[in-house]
């Protein structure tokens, strides 16, 4: 998998457990924040939030490359741009909506790149490219390639499912059809929409993205 510069550095593994904890759990109970703590929580959440945007970028550059090769229509370019929070809280209204969002599925990869479980999604596209695939051959191919990047045993981006769904897709990609993984991506999905989804609405950066621009005096006179 891609690596990030300096990703498993220890600065980061702070900003990590900061964005779990939200920054509060990491002081000793009982010790009230001195104004030095004040101060470093802030300066930490503006490091998260620019680490967040970094990661964003990166995935909205990868994704608007390939998207611009398969159409030119200016409607799906639009989606990349940041959205309205408006916008932005219709993710919370269910999984679906996060993920048909493009800006938003950015937005939970450059999440689950944080938490090191970027594989479920990953794999979740896969299987989804797989079921529109038409051609019986790249079906088998791409079966074989999907098995062996998350399926059998320490792939490289092996996903957490169970010894008897790893048989059964063994068994299936040997007559590849467009179910062989369908098994498997069910459980992904609920694994992201019960466990990582909730976190992700918790976060910094999408809070963040849900703010609205305090309206100033001078707008209101007009």
């Amino acid at each position: 998998r891609g690596a990030w510069p300096g990703e498993v550095s220890a600065m980061q593994s702070a900003f990590f457990l900061a964005l779990q904890h939200d920054g509060g759990r990491m002081e000793r109970s009982g010790h009230r924040r001195s104004e030095a703590e004040e101060a470093e929580k802030g300066r930490m959440k503006k490091t998260i939030i620019k680490d967040w945007k970094t990661r964003l970028s990166y995935f909205l550059q990868n994704s608007s490359s390939s998207t611009k090769m398969k159409s030119k229509k200016v409607g799906k370019r639009r989606t990349y741009f940041r959205p309205s929070p408006e916008e932005a809280q219709l993710w919370s209204e269910a999984f679906d909506e996060l993920l048909a969002n493009k800006y938003g599925l950015a937005a939970f990869r450059a999440f689950l790149k944080s938490e090191f479980c970027e594989e479920n999604i990953e794999f979740w596209l896969a299987c989804e490219d797989f079921k529109k695939t038409k051609s019986p051959q790249k079906l088998t191919s791409k079966a074989k390639k999907i098995y062996n990047d998350f399926i059998e045993k320490e792939a490289p981006k092996e996903i957490n499912i169970d010894f008897q769904t790893k048989n059964m897709i063994a068994q299936n990609i040997q007559e590849a059809t467009h179910t062989c993984f369908s098994a498997a991506q069910k459980r992904v999905y609920s694994l992201m929409e019960n466990n990582s989804y909730p976190r992700f609405l918790e976060s910094e950066f999408y809070q963040e993205l849900c703010k609205k621009a305090p309206i100033t005096r001078a707008a209101q006179g007009t």
